[in-house]
C-alpha cells in the first residue's frame, strides 16, 4: 500500500493522506499534535488511550522526517486503516523492516477494544 506522509508549512509531520501517523522510539509512542495541522482522528484518540492503558510513554509532539526515518516503529491508524504498520519511508527500512512489536500489540488491542465495544464513533 501506498501512502503520503504530509508535511505542514513548516515542514514538520503533519499526519498521512488519509491517517493520522505514529512513531515509535523504544516504549516511547509519538504523534504529531493536532496544532501541527492535522485532523483529530478518533481511531487516533483510541489508539493513544489504548497504549497508555498498556504503559506505553503516549506523547504528542513535533515530528520531522528525520524522526520518522529513525523510528523503532511508524504506523498509522485511521477509520479504515485501523492501526497499519509501515515498513519504510522514502525507500528507508523502518526498524527491522516488518511491523514492530508495539504496533502488533496496539493492532490486537484496537481489534479487540472494537470487537467488544465496536467502533470509536467520536472521540
Amino acid at each position: 500500500c501506498m501512502e503520503a506522509v504530509m508535511l505542514n508549512a513548516q515542514g514538520a509531520v503533519a499526519e498521512a493522506t488519509g491517517d493520522n501517523i505514529f512513531a515509535v522510539r523504544g516504549n516511547t509512542l509519538r504523534t504529531p499534535p493536532v496544532n501541527e495541522g492535522l485532523l483529530e482522528g478518533i481511531t487516533r484518540d483510541a489508539v493513544m488511550r489504548l497504549a497508555r492503558e498498556e504503559g506505553y510513554d503516549v506523547r504528542e509532539e513535533r515530528l520531522s522526517r528525520y524522526d520518522l526515518y529513525t523510528a523503532d516503529e511508524v504506523f498509522l491508524t485511521g477509520t479504515a486503516a485501523e492501526v497499519i504498520g509501515v515498513v519504510n519511508i522514502d525507500r528507508r527500512t523502518i526498524g527491522e523492516g516488518t511491523p514492530g512489536p508495539m504496533t502488533c500489540r496496539l493492532v490486537e488491542k484496537y481489534r479487540a477494544y472494537a470487537n467488544a465495544n465496536g467502533y470509536p464513533v467520536c472521540g
